[in-house]
């Protein structure tokens, strides 16, 4: 019997190749047929799938197709990508019963290399569980639950305010005005700096690109990396991502060195959240980079995030009319046009309340949802379904947004959906524009109270219609980013504009 060393090269490779793909084969059989679980349940349903990479997940839309499969295999679904499984959720009640209940079990991210290279495991947002990230989570939940977001009112009220300026001035570019409101916000919130911020300058338009690239970091398959881990040892692949981590630990720990020189040659500084870290330091534990880089998160989650929420309930505004009048009579009967509504109006206001809870089901931001990963066995028992240790769960905040059961006819706008029959708002209708459990968007306070003031503002000063000669992309503020083609909103005054423009420039800043 001939030796493998007898045989000719030729032939030697091709023994090794065929060794190579039994061995990959059995990998791939153990590893998505057989995926670990030791309660007897089986995994989710799955859609039929011929591909050896897995299922075909379109990278356009792709919480269409997702949504489509959840219909017709039910509440929770798994797909393959390579040798992985990911379990989609979309269903309320399965998010709830999984994601909430279970929240501790799935606070833990998938490894995402690409991402780690992008951010040199600094980030929060795609830190696994540790004690870096319960540190970091823990100083932002504390500056930002309710009663502390609710400091900032005064500055975005200001900030607002200015919002009606720039589109009686310029209505056909109100999206620049969203980012212009977005990034002034944050970086006041973040480092404190209260003069107007512009979309064009440098260190926006920096995070915006960072923005861009996390965009594709987190889309399946965008990088080889996360397939191939040992790829990020080899010193000539990424090098963008690299030069990403570089760049924006440089403009990071710009802004807070800025602000740290302000506190040491006592300069009087805003409140802020770097303030805050700097002033606590010895509170949570940070290192100065992770401090950087805890506050940098906040400032970049917040630059296109808030102008793409806004910009949403601008939209449904445009495109539902009848609904956009029921709003602006509710306004006009509790605040009238001689004055302008601020905060204290809001419980007065059920109704424009349930008109931003629609426009945010309607067309959610981040539709796919955000990976999340177990860290045991999750079973849901209402259907004898186990999610093994280790896989990656997704929320799809689409197809949740579509559930019939809890929002009956999901692809119709109905604010009213909102409202209970005492015309209050309902307090047992939720949905998680947020995210989930342990993982829940610590800035969700901040941006509900800067969609409102910003919504109630522009509503009671405007009626919002379509330009019909112009194409409209309804879902394109779903990807948390500001399209390159306009929305063709036209706004009409509802207040003349002398009256208007003397009532912003008297606005109140404090209430």
């Amino acid at each position: 019997m001939p030796q493998l060393s007898d045989l000719p090269v030729s032939d030697n490779t091709q023994l090794l190749l065929g060794v190579v793909a039994c061995l990959g084969a059995i990998a791939v059989i153990f590893r998505v047929y057989l995926p670990g679980s030791k309660s007897g349940f089986p995994l989710p349903p799955s859609p039929p799938n011929r591909r050896l990479l897995g299922h075909f997940v379109p990278p356009r839309n792709a919480f269409l197709t997702v949504a489509k499969w959840i219909d017709q295999y039910g509440p929770l679904i798994t797909i393959r990508t390579g040798t992985e499984n990911i379990v989609i959720i979309g269903r309320h009640k399965a998010a709830m019963d999984i994601m909430e209940k279970h929240g501790v079990l799935l606070a833990d991210r998938p490894r995402m290399i690409a991402a780690q290279m992008l951010t040199g495991g600094l980030t929060i947002a795609f830190s696994c569980t540790g004690d870096r990230f319960r540190r970091m989570r823990r100083a932002l939940h504390t500056h930002l639950q309710p009663k502390a977001a609710e400091t900032y009112q005064p500055l975005q009220m200001s900030f607002a305010k200015n919002t009606v300026l720039n589109i009686l001035d310029d209505p056909h570019n109100f999206q620049n005005h969203m980012i212009t409101y977005s990034v002034t916000t944050i970086m006041a919130v973040t480092y404190g700096k209260t003069t107007p911020t512009s979309v064009t300058d440098p260190d926006v338009r920096a995070v915006r690109q960072l923005l861009d690239v996390y965009r594709t970091v987190l889309r399946p398959g965008a990088y080889l990396v996360d397939t191939i881990p040992w790829l990020r040892y080899l010193p000539w692949y990424g090098q963008k991502l690299k030069q990403e981590f570089k760049s924006n630990r440089k403009l990071f720990a710009g802004q807070m060195n800025r602000l740290k020189q302000q506190l040491q040659n006592n300069v009087d500084v805003s409140p802020s959240f770097g303030k805050y870290l700097l002033e606590n330091e010895h509170l949570y534990g940070l290192t100065e980079m992770e401090m950087h880089y805890l506050s940098g998160t906040l400032f970049a989650g917040g630059v296109d995030s808030s102008a793409a929420a806004i910009s949403t309930v601008l939209m449904a505004a445009a495109c539902f009319p009848e609904e956009q009048a029921k709003v602006q009579a509710e306004l006009d009967a509790v605040i009238g046009r001689h004055r302008a509504p601020t905060f204290v109006d809001q419980k007065s206001l059920p109704l424009l309340d349930a008109f931003i809870s629609e426009a945010q089901r309607w067309r959610p931001l981040g539709p796919n949802g955000f990976p999340h990963r177990t860290t045991k066995d999750v079973v849901w028992a209402s259907e004898n379904y186990c999610i093994p240790a280790g896989t990656t769960v997704l929320g799809s905040h689409w197809a949740i947004s579509r559930d019939p059961e809890v929002y009956p006819e999901p692809h119709a706008f109905k604010p009213q959906r909102w409202i209970d029959e005492q015309g209050r708002l309902r307090d047992d209708l939720t949905f998680c524009f947020y995210g989930f459990g342990r993982r829940v968007c610590p800035g969700q306070h901040l941006a509900d109270r800067s969609v409102f003031i910003n919504s109630l503002l522009v509503l009671w000063a405007f009626q919002l219609t379509l330009d019909p000669t112009k194409p409209l992309d309804d879902v394109g503020f779903m990807h948390v980013a500001i399209p390159d083609v306009p929305c063709p909103i036209e706004f009409k005054l509802r207040v003349p504009d002398a009256e208007l423009r003397c009532m912003m420039q008297n606005y109140p800043e404090v209430e």
